[in-house]
């Protein structure tokens, strides 16, 4: 069985079903103890429905690998996850092993319903450092990096063809390239104004960023936050840009699938579905990719991906073969295999120079972006930053709120948030 997890920071939740949760089957102290590694390890796979049988069949490989584990895959999908792991732990009957968002790690591990593995953490210098740095809280090592990923400008090849004009490399460069592209009868670009994760390259273009950790201060009603707030604004009110507050998502990815948008901001989640559209499923080659436009200041987008970790409240006997999974799903050869199968972004730098991976349209797409990409605060709280912020862009967006205004309401939340910073 599994030892609860006792916090006051998590609410009482009825116990998941059986189910979706792991067993504490094996043999005690199996692995080290016995010499051959043995356990029951539950592992809850956050991934998408093109994704999910690929990581299946790297799960039941790990079994091959070690006869004396049984590995439960279950897929959970990524909706409300973080909350079903936090009941379940609660419940103790949390998985052994979880893929976890990288936002998700700090939370996890400030309610210590993680184990600290910072005796697996001996290849830290093969990883990114923005993955690893996701993986940190508190000095410890909670997690282990398997996917990174960005933001990045999607761009129609023949549309800036067609316009005579560059890709851009700033919001200048967009905005000096927009009478040309209206041209051809497409709307210049295409910005979301229903999501604030969206919302992070203006900010980070304009040299600011939500908050600074380490000075434990808010800082997004800073000028460079209003600034970046005025930047949406100046796009939409110049006709640069459009948008849409409701299905926001949806909304662009119709309008360049089907050439009415030159230029979105998207991320390698939608490189499928994007080469799926009339504009690209006869020619992929005419779907660009670069590094988010730059801002007057600087230029960056924020840093996405996953992790791995493992339940606090593992069973002593399958803790081990849980950690020993953790350690083959983040592994160079599974990260090998999940780009050349599923084109997603390793964390690990010695992948990059396998060369079916240097190969890979999705690396050479994203892996500049990736370069660029800027880490964000690693903090418990940090999960409630977004509902604030896309309160404050959508009245921006339908001219409720001067970009002042927008900045300052949303430090205001934050300082609520966080009582005790600046």
């Amino acid at each position: 069985m599994r030892r609860a997890i006792g916090t006051t920071a998590l609410v009482a939740a009825l116990a998941l079903a059986a189910t979706a949760c792991g067993g504490g089957g094996g043999e005690e102290g199996g692995g080290a103890a016995s010499g051959e590694l043995s356990g029951t390890v539950t592992f809850w796979d956050t991934s998408n429905d093109a994704e999910k049988a690929t990581f299946q069949r790297i799960a039941e490989d790990f079994e091959k690998k070690h006869p004396g584990v049984d590995v439960e895959y279950v897929n959970i999908g990524f909706d409300n996850a973080q909350n079903k792991f936090k009941d379940a732990a609660n419940a103790g009957e949390a998985p052994e092993v979880m893929r976890t968002e990288v936002a998700w790690v700090s939370d996890f591990a400030s309610l210590q319903i993680i184990e600290p593995l910072d005796d697996l953490a001996d290849d830290a210098g093969d990883h990114v450092p923005q993955a690893w740095g996701s993986t940190q809280y508190d000095g410890q090592t909670y997690a282990l990096p398997q996917v990174i990923d960005t933001l990045a400008l999607f761009y129609n090849k023949r549309i800036l063809d067609e316009a005579g004009v560059e890709v851009p490399s700033s919001i200048a460069e967009l905005k000096d390239s927009a009478d040309a592209i209206e041209k051809t009868g497409a709307t210049p670009f295409y910005l979301r104004g229903d999501d604030a994760y969206w919302f992070l390259p203006y900010l980070y273009g304009e040299g600011g960023d939500l908050v600074d950790a380490q000075a434990r201060e808010v800082t997004v009603d800073d000028p460079a936050g209003a600034a970046a707030f005025a930047t949406v604004e100046d796009l939409l009110d110049s006709g640069v840009a459009t948008t849409d507050i409701n299905d926001g998502y949806a909304n662009q990815q119709k309008a360049f699938n089907n050439g009415e948008a030159a230029m979105i901001v998207d991320g390698p989640w939608a490189i499928a579905g994007t080469l799926a559209g009339a504009e690209f499923k006869d020619d992929p080659d005419n779907l660009g990719v670069a590094p988010v436009p730059a801002g007057s200041k600087d230029q960056g987008a924020p840093q996405g991906g996953w992790n791995l970790s493992v339940y606090a409240g593992t069973a002593p006997e399958n803790m081990d073969a849980a950690k020993e999974f953790a350690r083959y799903m983040s592994s160079a050869e599974v990260q090998q295999r999940t780009t050349e199968e599923l084109s997603l972004l390793p964390t690990r730098t010695s992948v990059y120079e396998e060369p079916s991976v240097q190969e890979n349209q999705m690396v050479q797409f994203f892996k500049p972006a990736v370069d660029k990409a800027v880490q964000r605060a690693w903090i418990p709280e940090a999960a409630g930053f977004f509902d604030p912020l896309k309160e404050q862009l959508a009245r921006v967006v339908k001219d409720a709120a001067t970009p002042e205004e927008a900045a300052e309401s949303t430090g205001e939340a934050y300082r609520e948030l966080l009582p005790d910073w600046k």
